[in-house]
């Protein structure tokens, strides 16, 4: 029986559900991996297919930008499709250098300052932890697929941009074209700063956000080259260098 906002029926999403949060990033990732790819989902564009990855039954779906949103999605699917697993998967950004792009992190337990989990049922926590027994299976996959794993804490907030945000930025973290990218103060002080974004960087970058972003990481990447850290601050705070 289909819900308000998932128009699958009974039997139609797999035990183990891959929740992007972009359903743009769901719909590639059936089309790209899976087989035998079925659409069960396009309630407010929430798209959600079910297909094969190596003869084994596995669904995809997005998950939208937030708790509230994902705890709307993932309820049903626990709750009103009997699944089993649900693996969250994104990119994000990161406080701390250990963490570069393409870097893979399993997430072992999340901070929040959030009431969400409060409100829906009373756990009054600021730290939640996944499945170990799904962990460990995910340990085990990316063991065998020699990808290197970071392990730790996330943060997840349900705040984005925050008020003050260039202030935000001079204590270290910039929100920039919608993600939310970590630079230490030295980016824009330190004159022997030497790593630089890259082309991969910047071809993922256009990738992953578009022209706009391309443009403004191209910015970024000749004021870096030429160490003008006046110029990288003023690209990184919107032009104003404040």
């Amino acid at each position: 029986m289909s819900t308000p906002h998932n128009n699958a029926e009974k039997g139609m999403i797999a035990g183990t559900v891959i929740m992007p949060g972009d359903p743009l990033r769901a719909k590639f990732i059936a089309e790209t991996f899976l087989t035998e790819v079925k659409c069960f989902n396009e309630v407010r564009n929430m798209l959600g297919y079910t297909g094969l990855y190596n003869g084994k039954q596995v669904s995809v779906m997005g998950s939208g930008m937030g708790m509230p949103s994902i705890g709307i999605y993932s309820y049903e699917l626990f709750t009103e499709y009997g699944v089993d697993n649900i693996i969250r998967i994104g990119s994000a950004g990161s406080y701390c250098e250990k963490a570069k792009i393409y870097d893979v992190v399993l997430v072992t337990e999340s901070y929040s300052e959030s009431s969400f989990a409060k409100t829906q049922n009373g756990y009054d926590k600021d730290r939640t932890y996944p499945s170990e027994k799904l962990n460990e299976s995910l340990r085990e996959s990316a063991k065998g697929l020699n990808i290197p794993l970071i392990e730790g804490c996330v943060h997840s907030s349900d705040v984005f941009y925050r008020a003050g945000d260039r202030d935000y930025f001079k204590n270290g973290v910039k929100t920039l074209c919608g993600t939310e990218l970590v630079f230490a103060i030295r980016v824009i002080e330190d004159k022997d700063f030497i790593k630089i974004v890259d082309s991969k960087d910047l071809e993922f970058m256009k990738h992953e956000l578009g022209r706009q972003a391309g443009a403004i990481w191209a910015k970024l990447l000749r004021a870096l080259k030429k160490h003008d850290f006046k110029e990288a601050e003023k690209i990184l705070t919107g032009g104003t260098g404040e």
